[in-house]
């Protein structure tokens, strides 16, 4: 059952620890199927070794539908987002140490780069320290993401969304790389931001990129 989403699900993780976002077995990856069944990596399992088995399915309700392995220990929280953001299909969480940073030193994550306003659709707002593996990761995405691709929460990590694995991958990686430009910047002095016309401007920009399909 969605062997082809699981293995979109392994590539994922093996993206985010490629490009560093995670260590050993950090963060999770999970998507919410057309019908109704949500996708979740298991729990400390390295992702080299990950196969489409080790994948779990449950339902919105958290009921196991397939696998055998013990679920990612913040899917109380995934749960949760996904039931109360319908427009979310995708949920990537991870521990990304620049972004993490900013939301050390600040409550917004301000856009100062363009590839920042292309996948997180704005500036990213810094929710309260909400523990692991409860739903309180997820009260306060859903509290503070707003209309946006992401959220920083305060001394854990990012969670990323989409209505596809793609722009919640996407969102996830560039918002490091744009997290890494302006703590540089700021070392050096004051960051210029982009102007709200200009994230506008980016915004619509991205949603022509890459091959249609």
């Amino acid at each position: 059952m969605y062997e082809k989403e699981k293995r979109e699900i392994i590539h994922a993780a093996l993206e985010i620890k490629e490009n560093r976002l995670v260590s050993l077995t950090g963060g999770n990856v999970s998507i919410r199927t057309e019908a109704g069944h949500v996708l979740v990596t298991p729990s400390g399992m390295p992702y080299e070794g990950m196969k489409e088995d080790d994948i779990i399915v449950l339902t919105l309700q958290g009921e196991r539908v397939e696998g055998t392995l013990r679920e990612s220990v913040d899917t109380v929280a995934l749960l949760y987002i996904y039931e109360h953001m319908p427009e979310v299909n995708a949920i990537i969480h991870s521990h990304q140490p620049y972004a993490t940073a900013v939301g050390l030193i600040q409550d917004v994550f301000p856009v100062a780069v363009t590839t920042l306003a292309n996948v997180t659709l704005g500036e990213v707002n810094v929710a309260p320290y909400s523990s692991p593996a409860s739903i309180d990761m997820g009260i306060q995405t859903v509290k503070y993401i707003g209309d946006r691709r992401a959220v920083i929460l305060k001394h854990h990590g990012v969670i990323t969304v989409g209505p596809k694995l793609k722009d919640a991958l996407y969102a996830a990686i560039y918002m490091e790389d744009a997290a890494r430009t302006y703590l540089a910047a700021k070392a050096a002095g004051i960051v210029t931001e982009m102007t709200p016309e200009q994230v506008k401007n980016a915004v619509e920009v991205h949603r022509n990129y890459g091959q249609k399909q």
